[in-house]
């Protein structure tokens, strides 16, 4: 890729996140300036604390986590569409693999931002849809034939990455395995802010002292 590319990129791309940030307050700073209705700064603070400890470390991990998967566009397109470990990162990495190129590389670059980009549309054309026959489909979805299937499709989709990852290199994933399913049975609990941090760092030092041993 030129440097012309990645200019661009990141011009548009800074250019629509300001845009979607600006879309996200809009509706309550509409709603405050029409009622004149404003949260004073403790009120502010006390709501904003809890929300900012818990999603604050989600949202620097998954920065570092998703950006080098998706690539410069990639990451522009799904941190403004948003969903990226439910839709877009699956969607990128099940194309790169298809295509047989490597994350990094200016091939997945292209790649991964046309899978961001074609998983968002047919996101919203879905979500079209959806609000259109809501009405019609909504004795399905909450049927008690269903509801087993809705409860474990999370579960379900990763699970099916993660048996193409764990195949790639089992040494690698054992440890972090194992960790995590005893820090699930001690603390069922645990926020996932303090497991994926957590969890990566196991994982590269796992990968770190077996490259050293000479075994991966």
């Amino acid at each position: 890729m030129n440097e012309k590319y990645y200019k661009q990129i990141h011009f548009y791309g800074r250019l629509w996140m300001f845009c979607a940030l600006l879309l996200f307050i809009a509706i309550p700073l509409t709603i405050s300036l029409s009622l004149d209705a404003w949260p004073t700064f403790g009120e502010f603070i006390k709501g904003y604390l809890p929300i900012l400890t818990l999603f604050g470390p989600i949202a620097i991990i998954e920065i570092l986590t998703y950006s080098p998967m998706l690539g410069v566009g990639g990451t522009y397109l799904g941190f403004i569409t948003g969903n990226l470990s439910n839709l877009k990162v699956p969607c990128a990495i099940n194309a790169m693999q298809n295509a047989e190129v490597t994350p990094g590389s200016d091939e997945a670059e292209v790649v991964s931002t046309i899978a961001v980009g074609t998983s968002a549309t047919v996101t919203i054309f879905i979500l079209f849809l959806g609000v259109v026959g809501f009405s019609q489909i909504m004795p399905i979805l909450n049927s008690e034939t269903l509801a087993p299937a809705f409860a474990n499709l999370l579960p379900s989709l990763f699970g099916g990455l993660a048996v193409v990852f764990i195949a790639k290199n089992v040494k690698i994933a054992v440890v972090p395995i194992i960790v995590a399913l005893t820090l699930f049975v001690i603390y069922p609990g645990i926020p996932v802010s303090i497991l994926i941090p957590l969890e990566a760092l196991i994982s590269i030092g796992v990968a770190w002292y077996l490259y050293k041993k000479g075994k991966i």
